[in-house]
């Protein structure tokens, strides 16, 4: 099986003194994308920013797993010494059937998982960041954990799936309620069921996908007409932009692309 994609546009920066890699998990685990790992050995203390996504994330870290709701801003950890992480990325609905209730309550929270799925996480997470522990390993650990909370199927995750990789997949979707004209319902029964399955607003994860637009538009190396990219991607104006950028990713888009150019982002 080949190691999944993930999404570069997404970290920050460069990445060059961490090993990032995209793991697919031993078996399929229901609702999970990717996992997703981090190794660093590093001289200075270092640290490393992702641009939050419509996605829950299990993490292995600070010796525990650690449930990770959708953030609001730049994430990001300083890394120190030597070290590794790692860490499920679940696709947006997927982590509702092990939650069994509204994915908003974790909106903006980070939080053991035996606080939120009812299963000690702490025998898993030693396993896990044992230091030296194989990828393979560290993934079959993960992957039990979940086995173990169990996941409830919920067909209408499903389709609220498919609607978000609709946003995510069509530039030309800048506004919520051409998204909601899209899934067939209301603007306020389409706020509901996101708030429920994805844990953030259609007009969030709109807006957060073509940002991430933007930085992978900045990330090509290529020359970028901001003024005219703006406009496609819903922006009043190359100012809202460049406005709405900077808050997210810490710097504007043209100074962002002169800092990375093409590199890759792990």
């Amino acid at each position: 099986m080949h190691d999944p994609e993930g999404y570069p546009q997404a970290i920050v920066g460069r990445a060059e003194p961490i090993d990032v890699r995209r793991l697919a998990p031993p078996s399929p685990v229901d609702g999970v994308d990717y996992l997703w790992r981090v190794r660093w050995d590093v001289a200075e203390p270092y640290e490393q920013a992702v641009v939050p996504q419509p996605r829950v994330h299990l993490a292995a870290e600070q010796g525990r797993l650690l449930v990770h709701g959708v953030i609001p801003r730049l994430f990001s950890r300083t890394l120190v010494g030597t070290g590794h992480v790692l860490g499920a990325s679940f696709v947006p609905g997927g982590f509702h059937g092990y939650l069994r209730r509204d994915v908003a309550d974790l909106y903006d929270r980070l939080l053991p998982a035996a606080e939120v799925l009812g299963v000690d996480d702490r025998p898993y997470a030693d396993e896990i960041l044992a230091p030296g522990t194989p990828d393979e390993t560290m993934a079959a650990a993960l992957t039990a954990y979940l086995q173990e909370v169990g996941y409830d199927p919920d067909p209408r995750a499903e389709e609220v799936r498919a609607v978000v990789a609709h946003a995510e997949e069509e530039r030309s979707v800048t506004r919520a309620d051409a998204l909601a004209s899209y899934a067939g319902v209301s603007l306020r029964t389409l706020q509901r069921e996101f708030a429920t399955y994805v844990g953030v607003g259609p007009k969030w994860v709109v807006q957060r996908f073509r940002l991430l637009d933007a930085a992978a538009a900045a990330r090509s190396g290529d020359d970028v007409d901001w003024a005219g990219l703006a406009v496609e991607l819903g922006f009043s104006d190359q100012a809202h932009l460049v406005r709405r950028f900077t808050e997210v990713v810490g710097t504007p888009p043209a100074t962002y692309a002169r800092q990375v150019g093409d590199a890759p982002a792990g």
